[in-house]
């Protein structure tokens, strides 16, 4: 069996973010788990985007708010740096899971 890295998931990037901080994060988790093979199961690779989304945010998705702030990922511009929470609950993290899908179906 090959081992998939998580990397591939990320590539190619998303043609829309939800708000300026999106791309900086997207880069972001995929750099701290790009190297980590992809888990045996949709569930585990679910919580593992899961924890390391909050690992990086301070925060976890089930946080009712709609965006954040987060300076870390604010590189110029008026709302740099802000994150659409609901972004990623509705349409990043789905997607990234629906490219794990095909990796683990025998």
């Amino acid at each position: 069996m090959t081992v998939v890295k998580m990397a591939c998931l990320f590539d190619p990037e998303p043609e829309r973010w939800g708000l300026r901080g999106d791309p900086h994060v997207w880069r972001a988790l995929r750099d701290h788990r790009s190297g980590t093979d992809v888990p045996a199961s949709i569930d585990e690779t679910v919580s593992l985007l899961r924890a390391t989304f909050s690992d990086l945010m301070g925060l976890d998705l089930g946080n009712p708010a709609a965006s954040v702030y987060r300076e870390q990922y604010s590189h110029g511009g008026i709302s740099s740096g802000m994150v659409s929470l609901d972004t990623w609950r509705e349409r990043l993290l789905p997607m990234l899971t629906e490219r794990a899908r095909p990796l683990l179906e025998p």
